[in-house]
């Protein structure tokens, strides 16, 4: 009986299409949940240096939930890259201007930092109503 440990290649994953609503979902397990499938974990042929996930589309991520005081206190920086060109929004005023970008943001950093992890951070589209143009690639819906 020969022991081998499979190493899956891009080749062997079958790309699916999965559609999240984020409807009254807590923005963190959220976030977890849609990192998870973008990696790949929930495919029985994970390899940890390969993209083995699928593609998702996130409708209503301007309805997504924070909870306790973080729609007040939580703050998003960024750089111009300039000195002193550091500016920086709450929460609340990132998902009044911005809603699809909180959600990505929040994904984003749960993936790996590497080429691996920009390029799959490409697979996320998060859209803040519930329409999205993705039909033709016939996803399906995920429960969280």
């Amino acid at each position: 009986m020969e022991k081998y440990t499979y190493s899956a290649k891009r080749s062997d994953n079958k790309e699916n299409w999965c559609v999240i609503d984020a409807k009254d979902q807590v923005l963190g397990r959220l976030a977890s949940q849609i990192a998870y499938r973008i990696r790949g974990k929930h495919n029985p042929l994970f390899t940890p240096h390969v993209d083995t996930g699928d593609w998702v589309i996130v409708v209503n991520a301007d309805k997504v939930r924070l909870t306790g005081n973080k729609m007040g206190q939580k703050t998003y920086y960024r750089h111009s890259g300039y000195i002193g060109g550091i500016k920086s929004q709450t929460a609340k005023e990132m998902l009044e201007k911005k809603p699809e970008d909180v959600l990505k943001k929040a994904v984003r950093g749960m993936l790996p930092k590497n080429r691996l992890g920009r390029k799959l951070g490409k697979k996320l589209f998060v859209y803040a109503g519930d329409q999205h143009p993705h039909a033709a690639q016939k996803p399906q819906v995920v429960d969280l």
